[in-house]
């Protein structure tokens, strides 16, 4: 997985197929078991202590809970404040400035910067929390179910809001989510996780007009359409297996439609489908 500048990649799968442990393994909030981490042209695997402080502002979160991630004891300006005191130095009228600066960016009432969180509705605290994630002009934000606990309605504007920042400050996303709907809107690049793997990446567009992995093709199959006997069914056969019981070969063979005795005993390999778009799977063309 790869993320460039000015960017949105989208994790999508199943709960449980380990999008939220990646993304925040990518951010070094959880330790790595294996492979390379990147950041920036530097390999921040294994930095601990103070060469990784100095790269923390660089990586910020949006978190899925606005109202769980807020200090309810703190003002909206308190909130949106901290990082650029705590870690930016910020202090008097230049503190004051920048916040303004930040809650009207994220389109806050400035009237509400003396509010707490719990006074706030889900889009407002949501806001408050996008705030505080590009206080420290951060290159890549992880948005981790940012829109999934708000109303459809407010989901589109939230939506709006990060794609005019990512334009406007050129940030890059790792947007992890479920509504397929809203990913397709925002981004431009997909991973589909299965099981602790990506099993299908390519460019956005690409992979929802011609999915090439079966599980790809379930996940779309699944999402709402306007006319839903437009799309073609595809079921798949009872839950994700046990992540500590991984299957044998494919790990989607026990669910998947097209699988065979290959599937069982041989591993799939990643098979290139065009420039820029994998899929893992014995029978992907």
């Amino acid at each position: 997985m790869s993320i460039a500048e000015a960017e949105t990649y989208a994790l999508v799968g199943e709960s449980g197929s380990g999008k939220s442990t990646l993304g925040q393994v990518a951010l070094r909030l959880l330790e790595p078991t294996g492979g390379r981490i990147v950041f920036d042209g530097t390999d921040i695997t294994h930095l601990h202590d103070a060469r990784m402080r100095r790269l923390r502002s660089g990586l910020q979160v949006i978190f899925q809970d606005p109202l769980g991630s807020l200090n309810p004891r703190m003002r909206v300006a308190q909130i949106v404040a901290e990082p650029l005191r705590v870690l930016g130095g910020l202090t008097g009228s230049e503190l004051e400035s920048r916040t303004e600066e930040l809650i009207k960016a994220v389109g806050l009432d400035p009237s509400r910067a003396g509010a707490r969180p719990r006074s706030l509705s889900g889009g407002q605290r949501q806001r408050v929390g996008i705030a505080r994630a590009i206080a420290l002009n951060p290159r890549l934000v992880l948005a981790d179910e940012a829109t999934s606990a708000l109303d459809v309605s407010v989901q589109a504007q939230i939506v709006n809001l990060l794609v005019d920042l990512r334009e406007q400050l050129g940030l890059s996303y790792l947007f992890i989510g479920h509504g397929l709907p809203v990913v397709r809107q925002i981004s431009q690049r997909v991973g589909v996780m299965y099981l602790g793997r990506i099993v299908e990446d390519g460019p956005t567009d690409e992979v929802f007009a011609e999915p090439r992995h079966p599980y790809t093709r379930a996940l779309i199959a699944a999402s709402p359409v306007p006319r839903p006997g437009e799309r073609e069914r595809v079921r798949l056969a009872g839950e994700p297996p046990d992540p500590l019981a991984v299957p044998t070969g494919c790990r989607f063979r026990t669910r998947c439609p097209l699988a065979t005795e290959l599937c069982a005993n041989e591993a799939p390999p990643v098979v290139t489908i065009s420039p820029g778009h994998t899929a893992e799977c014995h029978y992907a063309t």
